[in-house]
């Protein structure tokens, strides 16, 4: 119990920490984070979707499979190029 609540304040400390050190200062880098966060929520719901009718339409086997890990592929790189820095 005493880690868990030693990681739970180290944590927070460590990334503002980190965040502070980056240039643009600590604002712009929280920015930076929410943003990411949004589009990651907004990728995982589009991907829990898109499995979720994949499994439902073609019930069990390969093509599921297959289809399920190029849709997780194609929001991996969405994310990817969707996510950087804005320029200054």
């Amino acid at each position: 119990m005493r880690g868990f609540l030693v990681g739970l304040v180290l944590i927070p400390v460590v990334i503002v920490g980190v965040l502070s050190i980056r240039p643009g200062g600590l604002r712009n880098q929280l920015r930076n984070v929410v943003r990411r966060l949004k589009l990651a929520i907004i990728l995982g719901g589009v991907y829990l979707l898109a499995s979720t009718s994949l499994r439902l339409y073609f019930r069990a086997g390969l093509t599921a499979e297959i289809a399920t890990a190029a849709v997780a592929v194609v929001l991996a790189v969405i994310f990817l190029v969707r996510a950087q820095e804005s320029a200054l």
